[in-house]
């Protein structure tokens, strides 16, 4: 049985997820960039 109540209550809880997901993302987005700015002079020929 579907009750409305308990979906929006269940929206915060899917909203901390995403957030957690994002905040992943970025961290794994900012450290492929520190690592190919900190690496990019080994590669040059």
């Amino acid at each position: 049985m579907f009750e409305p109540m308990n979906f929006v209550k269940n929206l915060s809880y899917m909203g901390k997820g995403m957030l957690s997901i994002m905040i992943v993302m970025a961290i794994v987005i900012l450290l492929v960039v520190i690592l190919n700015k900190t690496l990019k002079g080994k590669n040059d020929n």
